[in-house]
């Protein structure tokens, strides 16, 4: 039998060739280990947040807005250089109706012409009544003089509320003399509206004139008080409140109780019990840092039986939305109350 040699090149090849060494993987360090994981864990929080808090993916609710009429259908003015001692009376924009704040015709006008909602102010009078007026004294809109709580209410009554209110610098007078005997008092409002929703402005925080205001409205049936909200002082509001808690009330206290709790919570859906039962006024310029503004946000504060109303601007000296550029910056399908000075202009735009 032939036996081949070996080849010694092939043999010398094998002999020294070494089989590849299995490669080895670095194990994962505790801190990558650590990182990743909370990189996923951020991730799927920043997720959730999103998915909660989309106003997009909640959708309408195909609410109308509801239209908030301050002090009725009034006279309006320019906002420029305002501060808290300007008389507006003697800026008013020249007249285009005939109606006078914080009267009976006002506010039957402002219902007449779609408000669901009407604001106006009280005055607590030297005998004790409840005045329908705005300011604690009298110089600037009437031809009276001195403190409101200085007079009695058939005092007040014989006053003209329009006299003083001047589109000219004072060149004229154009609703002098057609506000004479005006001025309301609160049983007479509650009494004009029956089953309307009413918003009351206490204009001093004293507490003594909230637990006046309180006593007065602990004699209406439940019926009526679920129609009524109270907004003013801290004090005076926290005695109203204490009186009638079944009343919804809003004061910046309350607002700043709420409002901080939800910021801190309410990414997670959470609503905190400091927003219940309330009303809150929110400006415009702070809506963007509210979880889940509009829609959701909305939905949360319904489910607590709360009432949002967004007042235009940074909320300064009762600016609100009276005019279609002022309309178009609500966000779409917005359904909760709008603040309004011109309830005859922009409740056509509401109803389109």
């Amino acid at each position: 039998m032939l036996m081949v040699p070996p080849d010694p090149i092939l043999s010398e090849e094998r002999r020294y060739v070494v089989p590849p060494t299995p490669v080895r993987r670095r194990p994962i360090s505790r801190w990558r280990r650590f990182w990743y994981i909370l990189l996923v864990s951020v991730l799927v929080l920043a997720g959730f947040v999103y998915v909660n808090n989309s106003s997009w993916l909640a959708g309408t609710d195909g609410r109308r807005p509801l239209l908030l009429a301050h002090r009725g259908l009034a006279q309006t003015f320019g906002f420029e250089g305002m501060t808290n001692d300007t008389c507006t009376a003697e800026r008013i924009h020249p007249p285009e109706h005939p109606y006078l704040e914080n009267t009976l015709d006002s506010m039957r006008a402002a219902f007449d012409a779609g408000a669901d909602i009407v604001e106006f102010d009280v005055q607590v009078t030297k005998d004790d009544q409840l005045a329908v007026f705005h300011d604690a004294t009298l110089e600037c809109r009437t031809n009276g003089t001195g403190l409101v709580r200085d007079h009695t209410m058939a005092e007040l009554r014989r006053l003209d509320v329009g006299h003083r209110y001047t589109a000219d610098g004072g060149a004229s007078f154009p609703l002098r003399g057609k506000g004479r005997g005006l001025m309301p008092t609160i049983e007479e409002v509650i009494a004009a509206f029956p089953g309307r929703e009413l918003l009351i402005h206490p204009k001093n925080a004293n507490p003594a004139e909230g637990e006046r205001l309180a006593a007065y409205l602990a004699t209406l049936p439940p019926q009526r008080l679920a129609t009524l909200t109270v907004y003013g002082g801290d004090e005076l509001v926290a005695a109203v409140s204490a009186r009638l808690p079944q009343l919804r009330v809003m004061s910046k206290a309350i607002i700043k109780d709420c409002l901080f709790s939800y910021v801190g919570l309410g990414w997670t859906g959470y609503v905190p019990e400091s927003c219940a039962h309330r009303q809150l006024h929110i400006p415009e310029s702070y809506v963007p840092y509210l979880w889940g503004w509009p829609h959701r946000f909305l939905d949360r504060m319904r489910e607590a039986d709360t009432r949002v109303v967004i007042v235009a601007g940074s909320g300064d000296f009762s600016e609100g939305f009276d005019d279609a550029e002022a309309w178009s910056r609500l966000p779409e399908g917005y359904s909760g109350v709008v603040w309004t000075n011109r309830i005859d202009r922009v409740a056509g735009l509401r109803d389109r």
